[in-house]
Protein backbone atom coordinates (compact mmCIF):
# COMPACT_ATOMS: atom_id res chain seq x y z
CA UNK A 1 0.00 0.00 0.00
CA UNK A 2 2.64 2.43 0.76
CA UNK A 3 4.70 2.22 -2.53
CA UNK A 4 1.52 2.21 -4.29
CA UNK A 5 0.51 5.33 -2.24
CA UNK A 6 4.16 7.07 -2.99
CA UNK A 7 3.43 6.65 -6.52
CA UNK A 8 -0.21 7.42 -6.68
CA UNK A 9 -1.97 10.04 -3.99
CA UNK A 10 -3.96 12.62 -5.00
CA UNK A 11 -2.48 16.55 -4.47
CA UNK A 12 -4.85 17.96 -1.70
CA UNK A 13 -4.63 21.42 0.47
CA UNK A 14 -4.71 19.12 3.75
CA UNK A 15 -1.98 16.63 2.70
CA UNK A 16 0.56 20.11 2.77
CA UNK A 17 0.33 19.96 6.23
CA UNK A 18 0.73 17.82 9.75
CA UNK A 19 -0.98 21.13 11.56
CA UNK A 20 -3.77 18.67 13.86
CA UNK A 21 -5.97 21.33 13.14
CA UNK A 22 -6.07 22.24 9.60
CA UNK A 23 -6.59 18.07 9.58
CA UNK A 24 -9.59 18.02 11.82
CA UNK A 25 -11.14 20.66 9.83
CA UNK A 26 -10.26 18.78 6.40
CA UNK A 27 -11.94 15.97 7.70
CA UNK A 28 -14.87 17.10 9.03
CA UNK A 29 -15.86 18.71 6.03
CA UNK A 30 -15.15 15.78 4.34
CA UNK A 31 -17.81 13.20 6.38
CA UNK A 32 -20.28 12.43 3.63
CA UNK A 33 -19.43 15.32 0.75
CA UNK A 34 -16.53 14.74 -2.14
CA UNK A 35 -13.44 16.13 -2.15
CA UNK A 36 -14.06 17.78 -5.11
CA UNK A 37 -16.97 20.06 -3.41
CA UNK A 38 -14.82 20.25 -0.05
CA UNK A 39 -11.35 22.01 -1.52
CA UNK A 40 -12.89 25.63 -2.09
CA UNK A 41 -14.36 25.72 1.32
CA UNK A 42 -11.93 24.52 3.03
CA UNK A 43 -9.31 27.03 1.87
CA UNK A 44 -11.93 29.72 2.35
CA UNK A 45 -12.56 28.43 6.02
CA UNK A 46 -8.82 28.62 7.15
CA UNK A 47 -8.20 31.88 5.66
CA UNK A 48 -11.21 33.00 7.63
CA UNK A 49 -9.93 30.87 10.95
CA UNK A 50 -6.41 30.33 10.00
CA UNK A 51 -6.43 29.00 14.04
CA UNK A 52 -8.11 27.27 16.47
CA UNK A 53 -8.51 30.38 18.33
CA UNK A 54 -10.29 32.38 15.54
CA UNK A 55 -12.71 29.47 15.22
CA UNK A 56 -13.68 29.30 19.05
CA UNK A 57 -13.78 33.12 18.72
CA UNK A 58 -16.12 33.41 15.94
CA UNK A 59 -19.86 34.12 16.25
CA UNK A 60 -22.76 31.68 14.74
CA UNK A 61 -23.67 33.99 11.68
CA UNK A 62 -20.11 34.26 10.42
CA UNK A 63 -19.04 30.64 10.85
CA UNK A 64 -22.43 29.35 9.10
CA UNK A 65 -21.58 32.04 6.17
CA UNK A 66 -18.39 30.76 5.99
CA UNK A 67 -19.96 27.01 5.54
CA UNK A 68 -23.09 27.95 3.19
CA UNK A 69 -23.62 25.30 0.89
CA UNK A 70 -21.41 22.39 2.38
CA UNK A 71 -24.32 20.95 4.07
CA UNK A 72 -24.74 19.46 7.52
CA UNK A 73 -24.57 22.41 9.20
CA UNK A 74 -24.32 20.38 12.84
CA UNK A 75 -20.56 19.62 11.34
CA UNK A 76 -19.78 23.60 11.94
CA UNK A 77 -21.27 23.95 14.84
CA UNK A 78 -19.76 20.70 16.60
CA UNK A 79 -16.30 22.59 14.91
CA UNK A 80 -16.75 25.57 16.71
CA UNK A 81 -17.31 23.90 19.82
CA UNK A 82 -14.55 21.60 19.67
CA UNK A 83 -12.37 24.86 19.15
CA UNK A 84 -13.76 25.69 22.28
CA UNK A 85 -12.81 22.81 23.98
CA UNK A 86 -9.18 23.00 22.54
CA UNK A 87 -8.81 26.41 23.56
CA UNK A 88 -10.03 25.78 27.41
CA UNK A 89 -9.08 22.31 27.97
CA UNK A 90 -5.66 22.17 25.94
CA UNK A 91 -4.83 25.34 26.06
CA UNK A 92 -5.06 25.95 22.19
CA UNK A 93 -3.20 23.13 21.13
CA UNK A 94 -4.89 20.71 18.81
CA UNK A 95 -4.70 17.23 20.25
CA UNK A 96 -3.21 14.07 18.19
CA UNK A 97 -3.78 11.92 20.36
CA UNK A 98 -6.69 9.58 19.44
CA UNK A 99 -8.14 9.80 23.20
CA UNK A 100 -7.91 13.47 23.31
CA UNK A 101 -9.69 13.45 20.14
CA UNK A 102 -12.91 11.22 20.59
CA UNK A 103 -13.59 14.50 23.51
CA UNK A 104 -13.93 16.76 21.01
CA UNK A 105 -17.71 17.70 19.34
CA UNK A 106 -18.42 15.48 15.93
CA UNK A 107 -14.87 13.28 16.25
CA UNK A 108 -16.03 9.50 15.95
CA UNK A 109 -13.90 7.13 15.66
CA UNK A 110 -13.05 7.73 11.97
CA UNK A 111 -12.67 11.26 12.28
CA UNK A 112 -10.18 10.11 15.49
CA UNK A 113 -8.64 7.91 14.11
CA UNK A 114 -7.43 9.53 10.76
CA UNK A 115 -6.31 13.04 12.69
CA UNK A 116 -4.27 10.97 15.13
CA UNK A 117 -2.46 9.04 12.08
CA UNK A 118 -2.51 11.26 9.93
CA UNK A 119 -1.06 14.54 12.50
CA UNK A 120 -0.18 12.46 15.15
CA UNK A 121 1.94 9.19 13.31
CA UNK A 122 -0.44 7.23 15.94
CA UNK A 123 -0.77 3.28 15.19
CA UNK A 124 -4.68 3.80 14.86
CA UNK A 125 -7.39 2.60 11.76
CA UNK A 126 -9.76 5.01 10.38
CA UNK A 127 -12.67 3.05 9.02
CA UNK A 128 -15.21 4.59 7.31
CA UNK A 129 -17.08 3.44 4.08
CA UNK A 130 -14.68 3.37 1.49
CA UNK A 131 -12.29 1.52 3.91
CA UNK A 132 -14.96 -1.21 5.09
CA UNK A 133 -15.98 -1.77 1.03
CA UNK A 134 -11.95 -2.38 0.46
CA UNK A 135 -11.64 -5.01 3.80
CA UNK A 136 -15.19 -7.04 2.75
CA UNK A 137 -13.94 -7.74 -0.95
CA UNK A 138 -9.91 -8.37 0.71
CA UNK A 139 -11.69 -11.04 3.17
CA UNK A 140 -15.16 -11.58 0.68
CA UNK A 141 -17.31 -10.97 3.91
CA UNK A 142 -19.99 -12.18 3.26
CA UNK A 143 -22.70 -10.49 5.30
CA UNK A 144 -23.89 -6.71 5.69
CA UNK A 145 -21.77 -4.86 7.93
CA UNK A 146 -23.00 -3.83 11.07
CA UNK A 147 -20.91 -1.48 13.87
CA UNK A 148 -19.43 -5.11 15.33
CA UNK A 149 -18.72 -5.87 12.11
CA UNK A 150 -16.78 -2.48 12.00
CA UNK A 151 -15.09 -2.64 15.12
CA UNK A 152 -13.30 -5.96 14.58
CA UNK A 153 -12.40 -4.90 11.25
CA UNK A 154 -11.09 -1.30 12.76
CA UNK A 155 -8.91 -3.90 15.01
CA UNK A 156 -8.04 -5.58 12.71
CA UNK A 157 -6.52 -3.01 10.60
CA UNK A 158 -4.71 -0.96 13.12
CA UNK A 159 -3.02 -4.36 13.76
CA UNK A 160 -1.90 -4.06 10.30
CA UNK A 161 -0.53 -1.10 10.77
CA UNK A 162 3.45 -0.19 10.23
CA UNK A 163 5.86 1.18 12.45
CA UNK A 164 6.30 4.21 10.27
CA UNK A 165 4.05 6.06 7.72
CA UNK A 166 1.07 5.19 9.90
CA UNK A 167 -0.31 8.75 8.18
CA UNK A 168 0.46 7.70 4.62
CA UNK A 169 -1.01 4.11 5.48
CA UNK A 170 -4.28 5.99 6.31
CA UNK A 171 -4.58 7.89 3.23
CA UNK A 172 -3.18 4.88 1.15
CA UNK A 173 -6.84 3.47 1.74
CA UNK A 174 -8.75 6.86 1.69
CA UNK A 175 -7.08 6.99 -2.03
CA UNK A 176 -7.79 3.03 -2.63
CA UNK A 177 -11.23 3.73 -2.32
CA UNK A 178 -11.61 6.58 -4.03
CA UNK A 179 -9.87 5.68 -7.41
CA UNK A 180 -9.36 2.07 -7.61
CA UNK A 181 -11.84 -0.23 -5.18
CA UNK A 182 -14.93 1.68 -6.84
CA UNK A 183 -18.38 1.09 -5.35
CA UNK A 184 -19.39 0.13 -8.95
CA UNK A 185 -16.96 -1.85 -11.37
CA UNK A 186 -13.86 -1.78 -9.35
CA UNK A 187 -10.31 -1.65 -10.80
CA UNK A 188 -8.49 -4.71 -10.03
CA UNK A 189 -5.89 -5.30 -12.07
CA UNK A 190 -4.71 -1.80 -11.15
CA UNK A 191 -5.32 -2.75 -7.37
CA UNK A 192 -2.21 -3.14 -5.13
CA UNK A 193 -4.16 -5.75 -2.86
CA UNK A 194 -5.84 -7.99 -5.71
CA UNK A 195 -3.29 -10.88 -4.85
CA UNK A 196 -4.63 -11.26 -1.52
CA UNK A 197 -7.98 -10.02 -2.29
CA UNK A 198 -10.20 -13.47 -1.60
CA UNK A 199 -13.11 -11.72 -3.15
CA UNK A 200 -11.37 -11.30 -6.43
CA UNK A 201 -9.83 -14.40 -6.49
CA UNK A 202 -13.91 -15.41 -6.27
CA UNK A 203 -15.03 -13.01 -8.70
CA UNK A 204 -17.13 -11.83 -5.83
CA UNK A 205 -15.69 -8.01 -6.24
CA UNK A 206 -19.05 -6.53 -7.88
CA UNK A 207 -21.41 -8.54 -5.31
CA UNK A 208 -19.51 -7.19 -2.42
CA UNK A 209 -20.04 -5.55 0.22
CA UNK A 210 -23.52 -6.71 0.48
CA UNK A 211 -25.77 -4.03 1.74
CA UNK A 212 -28.15 -3.88 4.13
CA UNK A 213 -31.67 -2.93 2.90
CA UNK A 214 -32.41 0.79 2.42
CA UNK A 215 -35.62 2.07 4.21
CA UNK A 216 -37.60 4.11 1.28
CA UNK A 217 -36.82 7.93 1.40
CA UNK A 218 -39.96 10.22 2.58
CA UNK A 219 -41.54 12.20 0.12
CA UNK A 220 -42.89 15.62 1.35
CA UNK A 221 -44.86 18.25 -1.33
CA UNK A 222 -43.60 22.09 -0.05
CA UNK A 223 -44.28 25.72 -0.85
CA UNK A 224 -41.77 28.52 -0.85
CA UNK A 225 -42.12 31.34 -0.68
CA UNK A 226 -39.33 34.10 -2.02
CA UNK A 227 -40.35 37.59 -1.18
CA UNK A 228 -38.61 40.55 -2.52
CA UNK A 229 -37.96 43.79 -1.79
CA UNK A 230 -35.40 45.83 -3.54
CA UNK A 231 -31.77 43.49 -3.55
CA UNK A 232 -33.13 41.97 0.00
CA UNK A 233 -35.16 38.75 0.36
CA UNK A 234 -36.99 37.62 3.28
CA UNK A 235 -35.71 35.17 5.47
CA UNK A 236 -36.58 33.65 9.15
CA UNK A 237 -34.78 31.79 12.05
CA UNK A 238 -35.89 27.62 11.73
CA UNK A 239 -36.77 25.81 14.96
CA UNK A 240 -34.24 24.43 16.89
CA UNK A 241 -34.50 20.92 16.43
CA UNK A 242 -35.46 19.18 13.57
CA UNK A 243 -34.16 19.47 9.98
CA UNK A 244 -31.55 22.29 9.52
CA UNK A 245 -32.15 23.30 13.10
CA UNK A 246 -31.62 26.74 13.80
CA UNK A 247 -30.52 27.99 10.13
CA UNK A 248 -31.90 30.70 8.03
CA UNK A 249 -34.96 30.07 5.67
CA UNK A 250 -37.02 31.24 2.81
CA UNK A 251 -40.53 30.92 4.76
CA UNK A 252 -42.72 27.96 3.33
CA UNK A 253 -45.43 25.70 4.47
CA UNK A 254 -46.16 21.79 4.06
CA UNK A 255 -48.29 21.32 1.05
CA UNK A 256 -48.42 22.92 -2.45
CA UNK A 257 -50.43 25.59 -2.73
CA UNK A 258 -52.80 26.58 -5.12
CA UNK A 259 -51.94 30.66 -6.30
CA UNK A 260 -55.08 32.18 -4.24
CA UNK A 261 -53.65 29.94 -1.30
CA UNK A 262 -50.07 31.40 -2.10
CA UNK A 263 -51.67 34.93 -1.59
CA UNK A 264 -53.55 34.08 1.42
CA UNK A 265 -50.33 33.09 3.12
CA UNK A 266 -48.29 35.89 2.08
CA UNK A 267 -50.85 38.12 3.67
CA UNK A 268 -50.67 36.22 6.78
CA UNK A 269 -46.73 37.22 6.90
CA UNK A 270 -47.70 40.95 6.60
CA UNK A 271 -46.95 41.24 2.77
CA UNK A 272 -48.60 43.17 0.25
CA UNK A 273 -47.81 41.84 -3.31
CA UNK A 274 -46.79 44.23 -5.70
CA UNK A 275 -47.22 42.34 -9.23
CA UNK A 276 -47.19 39.23 -10.59
CA UNK A 277 -46.21 35.82 -9.47
CA UNK A 278 -43.33 34.25 -10.65
CA UNK A 279 -43.34 30.02 -10.26
CA UNK A 280 -41.23 27.59 -10.25
CA UNK A 281 -40.45 24.05 -9.32
CA UNK A 282 -37.64 22.84 -7.10
CA UNK A 283 -36.20 19.51 -5.85
CA UNK A 284 -34.05 18.84 -2.97
CA UNK A 285 -32.82 15.30 -1.17
CA UNK A 286 -31.78 14.89 1.92
CA UNK A 287 -30.45 11.60 3.31
CA UNK A 288 -34.34 10.46 4.90
CA UNK A 289 -36.88 13.00 2.83
CA UNK A 290 -36.91 14.50 -0.34
CA UNK A 291 -38.70 18.23 -0.46
CA UNK A 292 -40.99 19.19 -3.87
CA UNK A 293 -41.39 22.52 -3.86
CA UNK A 294 -43.46 24.64 -5.19
CA UNK A 295 -41.72 28.45 -5.15
CA UNK A 296 -43.63 31.02 -5.03
CA UNK A 297 -41.30 34.46 -5.91
CA UNK A 298 -43.03 37.80 -6.23
CA UNK A 299 -41.95 41.41 -4.66
CA UNK A 300 -44.01 42.48 -1.18
CA UNK A 301 -44.26 45.55 0.17
CA UNK A 302 -45.11 45.53 4.55
CA UNK A 303 -44.17 44.95 7.83
CA UNK A 304 -43.20 40.99 7.61
CA UNK A 305 -42.79 41.27 11.19
CA UNK A 306 -41.27 37.57 11.50
CA UNK A 307 -39.02 38.42 8.39
CA UNK A 308 -35.72 39.91 8.25
CA UNK A 309 -35.15 41.11 4.68
CA UNK A 310 -31.29 40.28 3.60
CA UNK A 311 -29.49 40.22 0.31
CA UNK A 312 -28.42 36.74 -0.65
CA UNK A 313 -25.06 37.58 -2.40
CA UNK A 314 -23.49 39.45 0.83
CA UNK A 315 -20.75 37.46 1.95
CA UNK A 316 -21.17 38.58 5.56
CA UNK A 317 -25.16 38.16 5.35
CA UNK A 318 -27.50 35.01 6.63
CA UNK A 319 -26.41 31.86 5.38
CA UNK A 320 -29.19 30.11 3.53
CA UNK A 321 -28.93 25.97 3.43
CA UNK A 322 -28.88 24.88 -0.03
CA UNK A 323 -32.71 23.70 0.06
CA UNK A 324 -33.45 27.32 0.00
CA UNK A 325 -30.72 28.48 -2.09
CA UNK A 326 -31.94 26.77 -5.23
CA UNK A 327 -35.05 28.09 -4.84
CA UNK A 328 -33.71 31.94 -5.54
Amino acid sequence: MLPWYAANKRDLPWRHTRDAYRIYVSEIMLQQTRVGAVIGYYNRFLQQFPTVQHLAETDDDTLLKMWEGLGYYSRARNLKKAAQTVCKEHNGVFPTDYNALRTLSGAGAYTAGAVASIAGEQRVAAVDGNVLRILARVLAYPHPADEIYKNVLTDFLTNAYPMHGCGDFTQSFMDLGSAVCLPAQPLCNDCPLHRVCEGHARNLQNELPVRPQKAARKEEQRTVFVLRRADAIGVRKRPATGILANLWELPNVLGRLSEQEAVQQIETLGGRIEGAFTVRHCKHVFTHVTWHMTVYDVCVQGDCPDLLFTDPSDPHGKALPTAFRICL
